[in-house]
């Protein structure tokens, strides 16, 4: 049997790279394509406690709350108007209801070769999943007349609860 593109000879897999993945909004249309994702994590505190009368001088450490940091995502500047309305929603000094919606991260597998065509939907196992997220903190492009870079736009969502893939 010829070994799969995820073994080696020693039959050991490779993990997967972090240089393809997409990100969807749930209720906005469309796919924005991001550079950069930064800042999944979790927090648990930590709670010391010890009673008066307990034998040991040390603290007993009992979970706490969990907390989760902001997600930076970072894209080239781009006119897809349904992400941008959803930015503007949440930054707007005039709004109504925040719009929070729920955002997924696939990390996609290419290890069995160059992708043949660009991903548009999320279809893996490897999806991070962000509840009840909105945009915290938008920073538009550096604008600088001796450069050729491309103009990045950066977007920071807040958000409640962290489902983290398995």
């Amino acid at each position: 049997m010829p070994a799969s593109p995820y073994n080696n000879s020693k039959d050991l897999s490779y993990p997967l790279t972090k240089m393809n993945f997409l990100v969807k909004v749930a209720n906005v249309e469309g796919t924005a394509a991001f550079s950069q994702v930064t800042g999944i994590d979790a927090t648990v505190d930590v709670i010391e406690f010890r009673q008066g009368n307990a034998n040991s001088l040390a603290p007993v450490k009992i979970p706490g709350l969990v907390k989760h940091g902001n997600i930076t995502l970072r894209f080239g500047y781009t006119l897809d108007s349904a992400f941008k309305t959803w930015i503007q929603e949440c930054v707007s000094e005039v709004r109504g209801e925040m719009p929070r919606n729920d955002v997924q991260i696939e990390l996609i597998d290419i290890n069995g070769g160059s992708p043949q065509q660009i991903a548009t939907a999320i279809t893996g196992t490897r999806v991070w999943l962000l509840t009840n997220a909105w945009v915290t903190k938008y920073t538009g492009p550096e604008l600088d007349a001796k450069t050729s870079d491309v103009a990045i736009e950066t977007v920071e969502l807040a958000y409640e609860e962290l489902v983290i893939p398995n």
